[in-house]
């Protein structure tokens, strides 16, 4: 007797699933022996500029609170203005990091609001801005969405991150020759261009479909739980990247065994004991105790990261995952540093952005050539594999164009990968300005595209109109 369809639909899927692993391990494999024969550029070539002395004193408060004031400013009057055409305020809030920064005023005007000499110091409110954001992130998280079609999610959510994964290892052939440097490994090169473009931002999506009252329909809830998965699995393979390029193989190994023992400690004993913390709080209001005892939680995790060698987002971000989304001790915590992690703290990281980038590098026809191959591949690589792994779990094709479109948003995640990549010096500044324009043209694309969607199908927009209703009814 036949199977029925779905259990004949379940394994295509996974077998599906199980050949995609393995090629993509045989064409990265292929593509690292290839890409390991290239030589890059001499070390002193394309690197970065000098930073000057940091200040003391006085002079460095002035300076960082006059950055951090203008680009608050600055952020906010660009917010609104790309509010008021459809897009996320957080293009204008990265735009106003950028448009302050040596690309736009050049380095002697941009030194009076941004000086070099300042780096330093809002680098660390940077990071500890970043810290809590991915904390916040991490809160969001609802596991529980993807239950209901666990498969058909991780099934969407891992092709739309291997398929851009491969593309990228194999724009690094191309690129590595050109931008890299000799220090640089092209595995460690490769990874990570691969990582950048595999990146979907899981904040920004929600924002778009809550702005859009999709966040109920069903392709909102299939994208923010694809989106979730992706963001999960992206951290992971990301925290193995750096822990490759900050030691050797020996080391990586270990990094990698650290990591996975510390992902099983925060599952094993961490999500338990905050299970049981979250009961014994309640919703009533929480206490100054509780409220240390998670902020000291979150530094220390971040610690740990920290010292494994995956970076101290990763740390932040698992700890949030942890907690339940819907407990008061998740919604108090969002409640009350969301608005000084996106309006004090976040604006620091996008005047640090500002800083590093500089558009000016991109001088000439074929620096720019190279920026629209790698928005191509980034967009080509996201949507291209969201759509068939849509269609191949029994989506139909406007949905699963849509669902391509969702997945293809970069936006803050994206900058935080590239920042790891230039601090470790693994991508040029020319690549890292590169890679924030692409961020912010695949960003930018999602509304315009998703409208043009909606637009040509009755169905879809009937879909978001019994969402608004189904919210406006539940208000």
């Amino acid at each position: 007797m036949n199977p029925p369809p779905a259990t004949v639909g379940s394994w295509r899927a996974i077998l599906f699933y199980v050949l995609m692993i393995a090629a993509a391990v045989g064409l990265f494999l292929a593509v690292r022996g290839h890409g390991e024969t290239l030589a890059a550029l001499p070390a002193n070539e394309g690197s970065a500029a000098k930073v000057e002395s940091a200040p003391s004193g006085s002079d460095a408060i002035r300076h960082v609170l006059l950055a951090m004031a203008a680009v608050i400013l600055t952020g906010y009057a660009l917010g609104r203005v790309f509010a008021c055409v459809g897009q996320p305020p957080v293009i204008g809030e990265v735009m106003a990091g950028i448009l302050l920064g040596p690309s736009l005023l050049g380095r002697e005007t941009s030194a009076i609001i941004l000086p070099p000499s300042i780096a330093p110091y809002l680098g660390v409110i940077a990071q500890l801005g970043v810290i809590l954001y991915m904390f916040l992130v991490g809160l969001e998280l609802n596991l529980s969405r993807l239950r209901g079609r666990a498969q058909a999610t991780v099934t969407i959510a891992h092709t739309g991150i291997v398929v851009p994964f491969l593309l990228g290892a194999g724009l690094a052939l191309w690129l590595y020759p050109r931008y890299s440097q000799s220090g640089v490994p092209f595995t460690s090169f490769a990874l990570f261009i691969g990582i950048a473009l595999s990146i979907t931002a899981f904040p920004v999506l929600a924002r778009i479909l809550s702005d859009r009252r999709m966040a109920r329909s069903e392709l909102g809830v299939l994208s923010l739980g694809c989106a979730a998965m992706g963001d999960v699995t992206a951290w992971c393979l990301l925290a193995f990247v750096v822990g490759v390029t900050q030691a050797k193989v020996g080391g990586a190994v270990a990094v990698a065994g650290l990591a996975l023992g510390f992902i099983a400690l925060m599952f094993l004993i961490v999500r338990p004991m905050a299970a049981c913390f979250v009961r014994r709080t309640g919703d009533g209001p929480l206490s100054t105790g509780a409220i240390t005892l998670v902020f000291t939680g979150v530094l220390l995790s971040a610690l740990a990261t920290e010292a494994i060698g995956i970076h101290a987002v990763f740390g932040a971000f698992l700890l949030g995952a942890m907690i339940p989304h819907d407990s008061a001790i998740a919604r108090e915590f969002t409640h009350k540093l969301e608005n000084v992690v996106s309006v004090l703290l976040l604006p620091a990281f996008f005047a640090y952005v500002g800083m590093r980038t500089e558009i000016g590098l991109l001088a000439g026809w074929t620096n720019w050539l190279v920026c629209g191959v790698i928005i191509l591949a980034a967009t080509a690589g996201k949507w291209g594999g969201t759509l068939a792994a849509g269609r191949l779990t029994g989506l139909d094709w406007r949905t699963s164009a849509s669902l391509g479109v969702l997945m293809n948003t970069r936006g803050l995640m994206e900058l935080i990968v590239l920042n790891i990549g230039l601090d470790l010096g693994v991508i040029s500044p020319t690549v890292f300005a590169m890679m924030v324009i692409m961020a912010l043209a695949t960003t930018l694309a999602t509304t315009p595209l998703l409208i043009l969607l909606e637009r040509k199908d009755g169905s879809a927009s009937r879909g978001v109109e019994e969402a608004r209703a189904s919210e406006l009814m539940a208000q």
